[in-house]
């Protein structure tokens, strides 16, 4: 990685164009955008796969800032979780999540046999026991997740400072393809590093082989890309305390204005006089143009969602703040292109309806790496990422745009086939042991 100090905006001297041609995977100058969970797998799983590649991870955040005050939940699938613990953070991590043992999915709207008076209302059931894993998945907060994964590529720096690098606290501002592989500009405002004259803040251009994009930040503030969808939905997210219940099952329930999520969450809260209570993470869909949440009081919520969620859930006795959130698909028809190569968010947003946009983010950063370690042309791995990852991304892609929307229309007896179909894939074993391992692995 070639860095220059001079001018505003600063250029830096060029990689050699017939050097970066034939650059090989183990002489990599990587530059990786976006320190969160994907951005460090990636930085984590080539530092060790690739012992000769230069990587550098670029993050608007200063090492100083404290992440783990984010709240926010992740659903993590049981292969993220492998994945986790092969990188050699999921122990630290471990304490602060909660086993997915259980996944219970239903609709609102009666099924064929409900309506007749035959049966109860239709559901499906998987199990951690039946798939013979030791859990389904975990939920762990946001900050919990990522604040082990900073901590163990800050110490990877500090063991190998000739090649691992984090000089986090500087924004990306561009990212360009140039014949020596990719220009990285990021602001500056340090003494020496691009500030004019005038005191303004300058730039930093850095060159490098390859980059790999992995900030993408919320659908309402993310550029338009090949793919798109409006939902018209928003998801009110939050927590909630439940008595009773199973402990360790997540709930995905499907209405008519759009799904409802229950996600398990770690602790038990006992309380002198109450029985013991269990949180939940909440993710509430609902139509945007008619919003059913906004206007109402913590009281009125809990009232909603009682009528709303299937009786297995347990009595829902407290609601803490929600916040809302636009929901949209925006996905990238490639990964790659040219020498830059976006996963994760950068690559697909999701309906959470699955809860799956993590997990294939994750997936993208492991097959990348491997690709790389595997091949002695950067560019032709790049060829074999972007055709391996189409069968995984573009599968969860309609999925969950599928449902996302499919749960909303409200075709004459849509419903009762919906439930039907509920029904008899819980009876369906092979099939349902096939959308188990689906949802905890992927395609493979």
């Amino acid at each position: 990685m070639t860095t220059s100090t001079t001018g505003s905006p600063l250029s830096a001297p060029a990689l050699d164009a017939d050097a970066v041609s034939a650059a090989s995977p183990a002489s990599l100058h990587l530059a990786v955008i976006g320190a969160g969970p994907v951005g460090l797998a990636l930085a984590l799983h080539a530092a060790r796969r690739l012992p000769q590649a230069r990587i550098c991870v670029h993050d608007r955040l200063p090492a100083t800032h404290d992440v783990t005050a984010d709240p926010r939940s992740l659903a993590l699938s049981q292969g993220s979780v492998v994945e986790l613990r092969r990188l050699g953070v999921w122990d630290e991590m471990a304490a602060q999540a909660e086993p997915i043992r259980c996944v219970h999915v239903s609709q609102q709207q009666p099924g064929l046999m409900e309506l007749l008076g035959r049966g109860a209302a239709p559901a499906l059931r998987i199990r951690a026991e039946d798939e013979r894993v030791e859990q389904l998945g975990a939920v762990i907060p946001y900050g919990r997740l990522v604040a082990p994964m900073r901590a163990a590529w800050l110490a990877a720096c500090a063991r190998e400072p000739q090649r691992l690098s984090a000089p986090w606290g500087r924004p990306v501002l561009d990212v360009r393809t140039v014949p020596a592989g990719v220009e990285v500009d990021l602001a500056t405002d340090r003494p020496g590093e691009g500030a004019d004259t005038s005191g303004e803040r300058g730039r930093l251009v850095e060159t490098h082989h390859l980059a790999v994009i992995a900030e993408g930040g919320v659908y309402t503030e993310q550029a338009r890309r090949a793919v798109t969808r409006d939902y018209r939905q928003s998801a009110w997210v939050g927590t909630v305390e439940v008595e009773g219940g199973e402990p360790g099952c997540a709930y995905e329930r499907f209405t008519p204005q759009g799904p409802v999520a229950l996600l398990p969450l770690p602790g038990l809260i006992e309380r002198p006089g109450q029985a013991p209570r269990r949180r939940f993470s909440l993710v509430w869909c609902v139509d945007s143009g008619d919003d059913p949440v906004a206007g109402l009081n913590d009281a009125q919520r809990l009232a909603v969602l009682t009528h709303l969620l299937p009786g297995e859930v347990g009595r829902l006795a407290g609601i803490g703040p929600l916040k809302c959130f636009p929901l949209g698909l925006n996905a990238e028809r490639t990964l790659v292109r040219g020498r830059t190569v976006r996963i994760g968010n950068a690559a697909q947003t999701l309906h959470p309806v699955a809860g799956q946009g993590l997990n294939l983010g994750l997936r993208d950063a492991h097959e990348l790496v491997r690709r790389l370690a595997a091949s002695d042309d950067v560019d032709q791995a790049l060829r074999r990422v972007e055709w391996q990852r189409a069968p995984d991304r573009w599968v969860m892609i309609a999925a969950t745009d599928f449902l996302a929307r499919s749960f909303t229309w409200n075709l004459p007896g849509l419903g009762t086939l919906r439930g039907s179909a509920l029904a008899a894939l819980e009876q369906a074993g092979p099939l349902k042991s096939l959308l188990a391992r689906r949802m905890m692995f992927g395609q493979r």
